[in-house]
């Protein structure tokens, strides 16, 4: 049966696909630069984007969608449109692109663009409500006291004082069997847990940050590089179980370096293929979302990548969506990458540390 609203929305690509072939753009283009608190931006022709014609932006647009749902000033009419279309296929969907935005270079304000890609991921943790056997390392919500000390206790305090002990009384989520499973979800924010019930349901939820305690965030990398446990580049997640598994007496010495202790709430996970809540507050997308320092890139931009997988180092230039932020992800040209959560994303997340540069795509004559 033909559904009409679907050949209208085709008829709207198709015209525009009509209208705006793949035309070359001047090579310099009439767009002034734009400054940012952080960066600057230099316009450039589509041609300028290595390997634009290699992606298959289509492949973004759910991530695109998703940051309509909340979008930043400069977006909101692009925004009413692309929530009502559906591209056909990946020329579409360039064609959309090359039509509505204009690209430009981010550099920093000393005139760099080169910077840096790291990577993050969501954990998938087998965990247990009650404590039990090996499940004994407690993941906590929002203590009732957290907002009346400042900072709060750290993460050494935590685990001696019985002060400390003592707020977080009745707090306890769930339970993993090893403090570093801990440590990793708080570093990356938030993950999926396969919780044991006391009935004995196993139920997949989500763990999603809900604030921390107000101390500095410390690396364990960086203290064991410093100490020369470790050697440089060499710091990897990988790298720093395996130091833990060798010195089991001093996995609290380790743990205890970073002072600053996450807390956080159970959620559901209402789609599966979904990541968590970014800081633009819309689900990331594994492959298409990004953190960035909103002082260079506002939220819900698409970017364009240029730099190499962690693993193969084979190029990786693909659109993605600035949906999220980090504590140390500061700078014009600073970028971290979303994996996912499969069973690849920790190692790549853990090894992710290239040479970048960016472009942002941005609606024309908007500033």
């Amino acid at each position: 049966m033909r559904n009409p609203a679907v050949h209208a929305v085709a008829a709207v690509f198709v015209a525009l696909a009509a209208c705006t072939p793949f035309r070359p753009e001047p090579s310099q283009p009439s767009q002034p630069s734009i400054e940012r608190e952080q960066s600057r931006w230099v316009p450039v022709s589509w041609q300028a984007l290595p390997g634009w014609n290699e992606d298959r932006v289509d492949q973004a647009w759910p991530a695109l969608q998703q940051s309509c749902h909340r979008p930043a000033p400069a977006w909101v009419a692009l925004c009413s449109d692309a929530r009502k279309l559906s591209p056909r296929n990946d020329h579409d969907a360039r064609a959309w692109l090359e039509h509505n935005l204009q690209p430009y270079r981010v550099e920093s304000l000393q005139g760099s663009d080169r910077g840096l890609l790291t990577g993050y991921y969501e954990p998938l943790l087998e965990a247990s409500r009650q404590p039990s056997g090996k499940f004994r390392h407690a993941l906590y919500g929002v203590p009732a006291d957290l907002a009346q000390r400042k900072p709060y206790w750290t993460r050494q305090q935590i685990d001696t004082l019985p002060a400390a002990r003592s707020s977080l009384r009745g707090r306890e989520l769930a339970y993993v069997a090893d403090p570093l499973d801990a440590l990793v979800l708080q570093i990356q924010g938030s993950g999926r847990l396969r919780v044991a019930e006391p009935n004995g349901q196993v139920r997949t939820v989500r763990f999603a940050y809900a604030g921390h305690n107000d101390q500095p965030y410390r690396s364990i990398g960086r203290w064991l590089i410093e100490r020369g446990e470790l050697q440089a580049g060499q710091a990897s997640w990988p790298d720093i179980e395996a130091w833990a598994d060798r010195n089991p007496a001093r996995v609290n010495e380790l743990l205890w370096v970073n002072p600053r202790y996450v807390f956080f709430r159970e959620e559901p996970i209402a789609d599966p293929a979904l990541g968590p809540k970014g800081a633009q507050g819309v689900p990331l997308t594994p492959g298409r979302s990004i953190a960035v320092d909103p002082r260079s890139v506002p939220y819900g931009t698409p970017v364009w990548l240029d730099t190499t997988e962690p693993l193969s180092l084979q190029p990786l230039r693909r659109v993605v969506l600035a949906q999220d932020t980090g504590s140390a992800i500061t700078g014009a040209v600073r970028v971290d990458y979303f994996w996912g959560w499969d069973a690849s994303a920790m190692e790549k997340a853990g090894r992710t540390k290239q040479s970048l540069r960016v472009w942002v795509l941005w609606p024309r004559d908007v500033r």
